[in-house]
């Protein structure tokens, strides 16, 4: 698999330098049990200074274009790992570290958490990628490690994500949930989708959550978990949770 982005000289002597380095930290948001109004996981976000690089995806684009996004991941999970020992972990994965072996490396530091690990790989890129990657997510998985499709609703949208993969977390995009609230041709498709996970045995987890009016709506609609700056803004250590609590 090759990476879609052609980066210049300069970017990726800075991915080479970030990673010899191993420069890379990283930052947790609380997903929130909406039943509950607790705690739940926290989803693991990567925060490093590399010059010319615009954000984590850029990143490790770059990295993927390098061959360095293996060893890139493994940092992540590393720093990830070793501050946040006992708490269940969602753990972005770029696609391009399923073609290079790291993952199903019996060393990984994710194999060793007695807290689960659930692996999110996007829906917005071509279905073709992950067909390719099957055979090393079930390998993954076997090892006791959880699959959720993340941005669900924000790319192609492919059912087939859901069939052939059978994650146990579906994470919906900000797109899908910004402006929510009851009575709308909106709220009636995120009732479908969240009636569709459940039967399908996987669990809902809505992204981007900023006020108490999608929160409401979303609890209303039965979703599992939820994350967003209303709830709590990704940083380090852990933060807690923020629930509003003259809501319900």
């Amino acid at each position: 698999m090759s990476p879609a982005n052609t980066f210049p000289t300069e970017k990726i002597q800075a991915i080479h330098a970030v990673t010899d380095a191993r420069e890379v930290r990283v930052a947790f948001q609380p997903i929130v049990d909406l039943r509950r109004k607790e705690l739940f996981a926290y989803e693991v976000l990567t925060r490093t200074r590399c010059d010319g690089i615009d954000g984590p995806e850029e990143l490790f684009a770059a990295a993927a274009q390098a061959g360095r996004v293996g060893e890139l991941g493994r940092l992540h999970r590393e720093e990830a790992t070793r501050i946040c020992q006992d708490l269940p972990l969602f753990l972005n994965i770029d696609p391009h570290e399923l073609d290079q072996g790291w993952l199903v490396r019996p060393d990984d530091p994710i194999f060793r958490r007695r807290a689960p690990v659930t692996l999110e790989i996007t829906e917005s890129v071509p279905l073709r990628f992950f067909s390719q990657c099957q055979s090393v997510l079930a390998e993954i998985r076997r090892k006791g490690i959880l699959l959720a499709i993340d941005d669900f609703g924000a790319g192609f949208s492919n059912l087939r994500y859901v069939l052939d993969l059978e994650p146990e977390v579906i994470k919906l995009d900000r797109a899908l949930i910004v402006g929510l609230h009851p009575g709308t041709r909106q709220y009636r498709l995120i009732e479908a989708i969240v009636e569709l996970c459940h039967r399908m045995q996987a669990k809902v987890i809505a992204e981007g959550i900023e006020t108490e009016g999608e929160l409401g709506a979303l609890v209303g609609l039965g979703v599992d978990f939820g994350q967003g700056y209303l709830l709590g803004r990704p940083a380090n250590p852990p933060p807690d949770v923020l629930w509003p609590h003259r809501l319900f």
